[in-house]
Order: C-alpha cells, then structure tokens, then sequence
C-alpha cells in the first residue's frame, strides 16, 4: 500500500528542484543573456520553492526509510507528471502557445524525447533555449538513475539482469542506499561527458552557447537543438561525426562506462555483449541505408552519403533525434528503416529509449530456443546472457514487456488516427513518443504543430509510458497495488 506521508514528501524534491531550476535561469537572464524574459522564471520558481518548502516541512519527520517498492513506482511516474506539468511555465508564457502544446514540450524535454511543437527557434530568448535544453539533460540524468537503481530491483522487463552491472555495492533489501551509491557514481560519468561533448563541439566550430546547448542534447540523446535545422545548421561533416560519438556514449550503458574508466580498459566495451552488438547493428544499419541511398540515386557522393546514413541511423536508433537532412523526403523504405532503429533502441542503463538492446537479444534467443524444442523436442536448452543462464521469470517479464510494446503502439496508433492523422503520420507520431525519440513523417515531419490538443496529451501520456518503461506506469492500474 502506498505511503501518503511518504509520498507527499519525495513529491516535495522535484517540487523544489524545479523551483530551484527557474529562479537559476531567471538569473541567468538578468545577468547573462539580457533578455527580458526573467520575470517568466522568477515568479512560478520562487512560488515552487515556497509551496515545495512547506510541503518538506510538514512532512519533515515522515521517516523515508519506510519507503516502499510501491512508493518508488509510484513516485517515479508522479515525479515525470509534476515537473512536466511545472517545466511548461515558462514555454506557456513566452511563447504563448496553448497549456496542452506547453505541457507536451516540456515533457519532451524531460523524458529526452525532442519532439518539438515549435517553429522559429534562431530567433527565441538564448535563455530559454538554454532552458529547453537543460530540461533534456536533467530528465537524461534521471532516467539513467531510474532504470539502474530502480527497475533491477523491480525486475520490470527483465532489468534485473542490470543487477550485476550496476556500480557500487549490492543491497537487495535497502532501496535508498542503493539510489545514493549509483547517483554518486553517475553524476561524474555523465557531467564528464556533457564537458567532453561541449568541449569537442567548440573545437569543431560551434560557437560557446551552441556547444554547450548541443552537448546538453546529445549526451542525454535528447535531440533538442536551438535552431529550426537541427545539425543541419552547421553543416560540418566533423560536427556531425562528433554528435555521432556522444550519441553513442549516451546510449551506451553508463555503468559500463564506469566500469571502463574504472579498469582504463576499452576492451570492456567489446566484452560486453549489449554493447557489442549493439554497436555491430549500427554498423550494418548504416551500410544497409548507404546502399539503398545510393541506389536510388537520393545521394550520388559515397562518403557523404556513408557520413548522412550513419549519423541519421545513430541519431534514431539511440533516440537523439537531430536531423542534418530533409530525411522526411527520403523514400519511404528509408524511413521504415530509421522509424525501427527507433524500436530497436539503445543499451539499458543508458538515457536512449526503445526497447532495448538487451531485450531485443533475449527475444531472439527464446525465438531460436522455441525452434529449436520444435526441431529437437528432447534436446534441453538453457539460455544464457554474458555466459551467465536467464532465469525463467526474466525470460517471461522480457516477453511481457515486448507484448506490451507492440500492443501499446497499436492501440495509441489507432488513438491517433481518431484525432485526425493518417496511419503513417500516426504511426510515427507514436513511435517517435513512446521510443522517445522526437521525429515523425508526414503530417508531423516538420514539428508536431499540426496535432490536435487531445492528440498532443495522448502523445505526452506514451512519451512518460515509454520513458518509464511500460511496465511502471501499468503497475498503477494493478488493484493489488492499492489494497491495504
């Protein structure tokens, strides 16, 4: 049973951060960018921080130890409702767009989506595209704290796996220790990164605010970026191939990341067998899209084409979204290509989106191990991950967790045709959402501008449902949830 003390007071931190993180770019207006938009941050950040105040000190000898597993659901997907609702301020007030349109950006900030309902961005207060952007490399940093610590414990989709690969000391019965120990670890993979990515794109020739809004994108494989072309902007095949490397690093699982700057040793990558192949699947992607390109004559150079296909497969199938080509005009083959690179997704533990690496591997070994019983009805197969054998639940909650994918993708598709959109428009609007990777064809190919409000709250519902991994989100509607 949910704890309403213990509850009302971890809903108090986002409340209070949020806050915190207005009243920092209300003065970053007035001190910096000059802008005249620091009134639009200061007043709603220094209300949360008020309303947040109380609410911490009401409950201030509410015991957070007592915190349960059904507190942690519930709080991780109240945590993305709240500060989603509360990021939109700003948005509602400078842009003057509707709440719904509002709300839907900065919940595709924070869950690293990158859908966008606004057109115009060269000419937007520097302070509020700053603010767009760190939106994302927050929500990434969450995210990563989330499916490390959290969902192992919750073996949801069988990121239980995850239990062995996480940095710190093990503690199966504690909860917040364990969120403690990976957070400190954490923080100094991906700020580290973030410096690097920014540092990288200012020697490529960003100027300093470009370098470090895009790297708050890429790294967090947000894909927001503070002009209407995207990477297309620069136009700077080194720039792209810098974006490409942080795209990876970002979609690559951070705790491996830990482990590799840990032991000084590249080879932890190429051990790992998500990372492995994952990176083999880009590789081959890439190539497939290269060919089909030149074939049909869309580029007629090699190397530019090779240089535009792997970036644009790196950008969706890590759930980035930054664009340096009308990929929108390409032929329709291609964009079913990058639309399920998209599903495929990144590594776990990582800030992509998707299905995941790791479970699209078990799935295709329980796939080769039923055709296998079927060919050898006597044979015994026992299915291993990094040599190790998948227990049996881990292998059922994976098949869960794929059921859920598709059906979720179907029924919202179908959602989306009642607001008006065509299949292929619907289609991947939804998946650009629940895969939290932000670009769609047709009718939204430029922004998502032309969805209805109701289209627009169905769209920022699956960006949380798939940010927080299905599972999570679907747990709230169990009734064994809520009985005493």
């Amino acid at each position: 049973m949910i704890d309403a003390r213990v509850t009302t007071r971890l809903m108090a931190m986002p409340v209070l951060w949020m806050g915190s993180v207005q009243m920092v770019f209300g003065g970053l207006s007035v001190a910096l960018f000059r802008d005249d938009v620091a009134r639009v941050f200061l007043e709603p950040g220094l209300a949360m921080l008020l309303g947040g105040g109380v609410l911490f000190w009401k409950m201030r000898r509410t015991n957070l130890a007592l915190a349960s597993y059904q507190d942690a659901l519930f709080y991780a997907v109240a945590t993305w409702v709240v500060t989603g609702l509360l990021g939109a301020l700003p948005i509602l007030y400078i842009e003057h767009v509707s709440f719904a349109d509002a709300v839907f950006e900065s919940v595709s900030a924070l869950t690293t989506t990158g859908a966008t309902v606004l057109s115009g961005l060269d000419n937007m207060p520097l302070t509020f595209l700053l603010y767009r952007q760190f939106l994302q490399w927050m929500g990434g940093l969450g995210i990563v704290i989330f499916v490390v610590a959290v969902l192992p414990m919750l073996n949801v989709g069988g990121m239980r796996l995850l239990k062995a690969e996480t940095p710190g000391p093990m503690k199966n019965d504690k909860l917040s220790p364990r969120i403690a120990d990976t957070a400190r670890h954490l923080w100094g993979v991906y700020i580290t990164a973030t410096l690097a990515c920014a540092l990288c794109y200012w020697l490529g020739g960003m100027t300093v605010f470009d370098a470090f809004a895009h790297s708050l994108a890429t790294v967090s494989t947000g894909g927001f970026s503070t002009h209407d072309a995207s990477m297309g902007y620069f136009d700077s095949q080194l720039l792209l191939a810098i974006a490409d490397v942080f795209m990876l690093v970002g979609a690559i699982s951070f705790a491996v990341h830990f482990r590799a700057v840990h032991r000084a040793d590249l080879k932890v990558y190429w051990v790992d067998e998500e990372t492995r192949i994952f990176l083999l699947i880009v590789i081959c992607l890439s190539l497939i899209l290269t060919a089909y390109l030149l074939a049909t004559e869309v580029f007629t150079d090699v190397l530019e084409c090779l240089g535009r296909s792997f970036f644009h497969v790196i950008s969706f199938i890590t759930s980035t979204g930054f664009a340096a080509d009308d990929f929108v005009s390409w032929p329709a083959a291609a964009g079913f290509l990058l639309v399920f690179s998209g599903y495929l997704g990144g590594c776990s533990g990582s800030t992509a989106g998707g299905n995941k690496i790791i479970r699209n591997i078990l799935t295709i070994k329980l796939v080769n191990q039923a055709m296998g019983h079927i060919l050898h009805p006597r044979s015994i197969y026992t299915l291993k991950y990094q040599r190790r054998p998948v227990a049996e639940d881990v292998q059922g909650s994976v098949m869960g967790f794929m059921s859920f994918a598709a059906a979720s993708s179907a029924v919202l598709t179908l959602m989306m045709m009642a607001t008006g959109l065509n299949f292929w428009s619907a289609f991947t609007a939804v998946a650009a959402c629940i895969n939290v990777l932000g670009p769609g064809f047709d009718q939204v190919g430029a922004n998502f501008k032309p969805v209805s409000d109701a289209g627009k709250w169905i769209l920022s519902g699956a960006m949380i449902l798939g940010r927080l991994e299905y599972f999570t989100v679907f747990a709230l509607l169990s009734p064994r949830l809520w009985r005493a």
